[in-house]
């Protein structure tokens, strides 16, 4: 190290890719320049008593900007993300109108540059008309990849049929985000929805609609030679196919199918537990906690998708689809952690670099000299209580609010800047696009 650091984290437990250690890690000009003791600095952010992680990333949000701005916009969303730890976030393109052009993509990332908390990067849209121009769509600045909704979702942006899909497997190379629900079996089920009812959620959308659409793609992937990764997954069967395609396939499961079991969601929370794919049986959690032990998901994805407490008041089933989540992905994860269902490190590897290993993401995803300094702090004594006065979301709401959990999450730190700590958030917003290997 040739020139002193501008900031010091020190006397905290840091996660360094060779495991926890009581050292200081030293940034300068928003870059790591060094883990050690570094006594002179110009700045110093004291942790001690408290756990140094790697910046958290939730790669699959829904901001709603543009067209459902009251819903939740670029700001807000990101908001919610610091306060909840989170550094960096892979927006969703399913707005009004749709990500799913070059044009579009600029006007996203035009719209979120320092209006955005956290750093980021936007999907693009597959649709049967533009698979053609996917190849060059995936490779702008900025974008995570492309994402296939296999299930109906809003505009133009759904891809059903096995042709269709092929056509956008055979255009471009980086991995492609899935949304695995079949089309078919799911319009063939409707009449099962139970109006009023939204427990009748699941038994429409049920298990074999998800593993249907699930085993369909990876044969179509494996077929492409494409990898994919299949987002929020919440079946132990899926998770046992895909565990016998590690080599094109990876997964996501999400805090809520982990957390939320229908037998106790659906009569207490009613359409609020309302999500696609659904919240599932206590025996599916079960489940999937068994398959995350066996290292078979790879990351942890929030699917925050707000809708306003009005949307959800509908009866079911006019009632929208979606909970919020970015802002209590973190949360709930430490209090798992922290009742021993799964190891810290697991969870660093699925929030962190996980993530960084999957999609090529650059100079994230680790505490490492030459990576971008971002970190996530977390008192793993303390104790937390999710309370509407915390969250930030423009839909007013949270499936959560009231829970009282082990573990707090006290400061965000993105690229040396201290966005947010003790739950104050900084004077000003300094997000910036993300970079990842296979893009311009």
């Amino acid at each position: 190290m040739t020139q002193a650091p501008d900031l010091v984290l020190t006397g905290g437990t840091v996660h360094t890719p060779s495991g926890p250690a009581q050292v200081d890690v030293a940034v300068r000009d928003g870059k790591i320049i060094g883990i050690g003791s570094f006594p002179d600095a110009a700045r110093r952010i004291d942790c001690t008593g408290l756990d140094v992680l790697p910046g958290v990333i939730d790669s699959q949000v829904h901001f709603r900007e543009p067209g459902l701005e009251y819903k939740e916009d670029l700001e807000s969303g990101s908001r919610c993300a610091v306060m909840g730890g989170i550094t960096a976030v892979f927006e969703m393109p399913n707005t009004n109108p749709n990500t799913d052009s070059v044009m579009r993509v600029h006007d996203k990332l035009e719209r979120a540059h320092h209006r955005m908390w956290c750093d980021h990067a936007f999907y693009v849209g597959a649709t049967a008309a533009n698979a053609p121009d996917l190849a060059e769509l995936e490779r702008i600045p900025g974008t995570a990849g492309v994402k296939i909704f296999m299930g109906a979702s809003t505009g133009n942006l759904l891809v059903a049929h096995d042709e269709e899909l092929a056509r956008v497997l055979a255009h471009g190379t980086r991995r492609v985000a899935i949304h695995a629900e079949d089309e078919d079996r799911m319009n063939a089920r409707k009449d099962l929805r139970v109006e009023g009812d939204p427990s009748s959620h699941p038994v429409w959308r049920d298990d074999e609609s998800a593993l249907l659409a699930t085993r369909r793609i990876l044969k179509l992937a494996r077929e492409a030679r494409r990898p994919i990764h299949i987002l929020h997954v919440t079946t132990p069967a899926e998770l046992e196919l895909i565990s016998e395609h590690r080599d094109i396939a990876s997964c996501e499961v999400t805090p809520q199918h982990l957390t939320l079991r229908g037998e106790e969601a659906y009569p207490r929370l009613g359409t609020y537990a309302q999500m696609n794919p659904p919240i599932r049986s206590g025996a599916h959690v079960d489940g999937l906690w068994h398959w995350l032990q066996q290292g078979v998901p790879d990351v942890i994805g929030s699917d925050h998708a707000p809708h306003t407490i009005e949307e959800k008041a509908k009866p079911y089933p006019a009632s929208p689809s979606g909970m919020p989540g970015v802002q209590t992905l973190l949360p709930l994860m430490l209090d798992h952690v922290l009742n021993g269902r799964m190891t810290l490190a697991r969870l660093i590897d699925m929030t962190s670099a996980g993530v960084q290993r999957i999609f090529g993401l650059q100079s994230k995803g680790r505490i490492a000299v030459g990576y971008d300094a971002d970190f996530t702090v977390v008192d793993l004594k303390g104790q937390f209580t999710i309370a509407e006065d915390w969250l930030q979301s423009r839909c007013g709401w949270s499936p959560y609010t009231g829970m009282e959990l082990k573990g707090r999450v006290l400061g965000t730190i993105i690229r040396g800047h201290q966005v947010m700590w003790e739950a104050q958030l900084a004077d000003s917003a300094v997000g910036e696009p993300l970079k990842f290997a296979g893009a311009l």
